[in-house]
């Protein structure tokens, strides 16, 4: 992550978990006046106090490097809340099931926000035999490629990771109603409802 904590962090997060610096000092084992000179930027915690200190404020160890308490509404697991996350250095596909802080190859990631699919980046889904079957019709070269296409419905999250080269298509087990996310190398990630057809529909392209 690169950064340290500072004295401001820590003294917002304990003032959002409404705790005094008495009440701080005593959860992590120092004084009141350490935890003063911690925020007031005269001193820092030892690396050994982050784990216990990050315990007393109610937060994850990233959030407090991060200095700030992730609110994550996703609290009931809806997989279509799903986060996706692509590393700029090494390429890696991460996800989450709500928001996060997310970090690769020492850079925080931004969470990708989805464009409608159009375009270069339209997506063909078709369902045949219980599977969705996705296709789009886009280069596939070395420097522009489609990364990952992704299905997702409100219990889990199927991805298919691609490289140049490839076909840019996916066969997923078809879980009923969501959305098909395909991630282009270049222009990040567009999404496309689905929905699939009324039982005895003549028609098998989901739309």
């Amino acid at each position: 992550m690169g950064e340290y904590i500072c004295g401001e962090s820590i003294r917002r997060l304990r003032e959002t978990a409404q705790l005094t610096q008495k009440d701080l000092a005593q959860a992590v084992g120092v004084t009141d006046k350490a935890v003063s000179k911690w925020e007031t930027g005269r001193g820092l915690p030892d690396i050994s106090l982050l784990d216990p200190l990050a315990k007393a404020l109610g937060v994850s160890l990233a959030e407090l490097l991060a200095g700030d308490r992730v609110l994550n509404a996703n609290k009931a697991g809806n997989m279509m809340r799903s986060r996706f996350y692509v590393c700029p250095i090494c390429g890696n596909v991460l996800f989450a099931s709500g928001d996060a802080s997310i970090s690769c190859c020492g850079v925080s990631l931004p969470v990708l926000e989805a464009e409608e699919a159009a375009g270069d980046h339209a997506m063909s889904c078709e369902v045949a035999d219980g599977e969705v079957y996705v296709t789009v019709d886009h280069p596939m070269s070395k420097d522009h490629f489609i990364s990952f296409i992704a299905y997702v419905t409100s219990d889990r999250v199927q991805l298919r990771k691609l490289y140049p080269e490839q076909l840019a298509e996916a066969r997923f087990t078809l879980r009923g109603s969501g959305s098909v996310n395909c991630f282009c190398n270049k222009h990040e990630l567009f999404s496309q409802r689905v929905r699939p057809p009324k039982r005895n529909a003549p028609i098998n392209r989901l739309v």
